[in-house]
């Protein structure tokens, strides 16, 4: 058994203080959540602990013993690993040869022992997994347990979770907390770090908030409810409830005829004025190719597409952009969103930049930029902002928000938005949800996909559910979870 013991762990980046003298312990055989805003310096914390950053100041300790944390594999020698949201699988290989990958060993690699390991820590928590099976074929929730099995076969007796369900179905949330507590049960501690107030409510025994790089308060889980966390974290915070006006639009705005294309199979559906369709399902399933296709990024093999009364299926990304009036809230705000080593206000102009007011003669124009930019901070209230602050030093909630402000700016008549609150914590998440809510009041058609079921229940009309590709069903967002589960799942209750 494991205790982690933090004392005074301060880290900068410049003149930014990310953890500001954190002291805190983690008991063994527990679940330990890490709750704070974005940028409230709980991802900085967890890179120090798995080695990816070292502390400028402070101590750790496991089991009292003063230890240094250098390195990816320092963390694992000392028996802290860390399960990523994303998942580090290689898909080519099996459960197997994932498991096995970058351990040190001997010359030869004696795979019939490592077997023989792995299925003992397989039986000991209950994971059933096929060993043998390719990753690629395997579902997320199965995934996860590769990944969990990973840093088990590497000796870790303290796990790291950063938003762990955000890829799993309502089923495989159920599973992958009775493992949680199974590991659990057996001398292991998890560190949790999640959004989802219900779920830290539900699984965890002691909390920590964080807020602005400091230490709130470290408590047990009695008695709270999701009001009672969000007021700890940030503050008297009212939770708003979603309230979706019924519209009288017409207009069809995107209409998606027997669609083909790489992951995608004969997918068929129309967006109305002021009508927001969700998309839900596991993450994989064909979303981004949906996405990609509809905005000219990938060709379809099949079908057709149609924006009004106009058929786009064969146009460009540049004449899509230039030519219609749609936003795209990408997935991966940091990839393919924003430019992380530009300004605030370059961002904001990256589709217009060649355009009057921002371009004349070929000289951009830094007083028609700076005017947009102060508009957006001020409008969108994206905060901690500096004079000639680059994007990629803002919190993911800010980032967010410029490709919001960005997006919305012209006033799209389609919303393309892909995961849109992804990693956000709830202000910021029902910031953007409100703002998306008040574009289609406006009569603004919205494609909205999310692997957040309750998110995307929420913000639908209707609700289209995803699997391998396909839709499963388009129905009331408001049917039961248990038969939405079913969907996901490619079962048809």
């Amino acid at each position: 058994m494991v205790e982690l013991r933090l004392k005074n762990i301060t880290k900068k980046f410049g003149t930014f203080t990310a953890n500001n003298s954190i002291s805190l312990t983690i008991n063994q055989g527990t679940i330990h959540a890490i709750l704070g805003e974005n940028g409230a310096g709980k991802t900085t914390l967890m890179n120090i602990l798995s080695g990816l950053y070292y502390p400028d100041e402070g101590e750790i300790y496991i089991n009292d013993k003063l230890v240094k944390i250098n390195s990816s594999k320092s963390a694992i020698d000392i028996g802290i690993g860390m399960i990523h949201q994303h998942f580090m699988l290689v898909p080519q290989l099996s459960v197997l040869e994932n498991i096995i990958l970058g351990t040190q060993g001997e010359y030869r690699l004696k795979l019939k022992q490592k077997r023989v390991e792995i299925k003992q820590l397989v039986d000991k928590y209950e994971l059933e997994i096929d060993l043998d099976a390719k990753v690629e074929t395997i579902s997320v929730g199965m995934q996860q347990r590769v990944e969990i099995l990973k840093v088990l076969y590497r000796g870790a007796k303290v796990l790291i979770l950063d938003e762990p369900t955000a890829v799993l179905t309502p089923a495989e949330i159920d599973n992958f907390f009775n493992i949680l507590r199974q590991l659990v049960n057996e001398g292991n501690t998890m560190i949790f770090i999640s959004h989802k107030l219900e779920e830290v409510i539900k699984l965890c025994d002691w909390i920590t908030i964080l807020r602005r790089g400091k230490v709130i308060d470290t408590f047990e889980n009695k008695n709270l409810n999701p009001q009672k966390l969000a007021n700890m974290m940030i503050g008297e915070y009212k939770t708003i409830n979603l309230t979706k006006t019924r519209l009288s639009y017409t207009e069809t705005i995107l209409k998606v005829d027997n669609l083909v294309v790489k992951n995608i199979d004969n997918i068929s559906f129309k967006i109305k004025a002021g009508e927001i369709l969700g998309i839900a399902g596991v993450d994989g399933n064909g979303q981004q190719e949906l996405v990609s296709v509809i905005m000219g990024l990938i060709k379809a093999k099949q079908g057709k597409i149609q924006y009004k009364d106009i058929d786009i299926t064969n146009w460009t990304k540049e004449k899509i952009i230039k030519q219609l009036s749609i936003g795209y809230i990408p997935q991966d705000r940091q990839k393919t969103g924003l430019v992380s080593s530009l300004s605030i206000g370059k961002n904001l102009i990256l589709k217009q930049y060649n355009s009057y007011p921002f371009n004349k003669w070929g000289m951009l124009q830094k007083k028609a930029i700076r005017k947009v930019e102060n508009e957006a901070i001020n409008y969108f209230d994206i905060r901690g902002v500096e004079p000639n602050i680059t994007v990629g030093k803002l919190s993911g909630g800010n980032q967010q928000k410029i490709i919001l402000a960005r997006e919305l700016a012209n006033h799209p008549q389609l919303i393309i938005a892909m995961q849109p609150t992804r990693g956000l914590d709830i202000v910021a998440t029902e910031y953007i949800q409100q703002q998306l809510l008040k574009a289609r009041e406006n009569g603004t058609a919205i494609l909205y996909i999310s692997t957040e079921l309750e998110e995307v229940r929420k913000m639908s009309d209707r609700l289209a559910i995803m699997y391998r590709g396909k839709f499963m069903d388009i129905l009331d967002p408001n049917t039961d979870v248990e038969k939405i589960g079913l969907l996901m799942m490619g079962i048809k209750p």
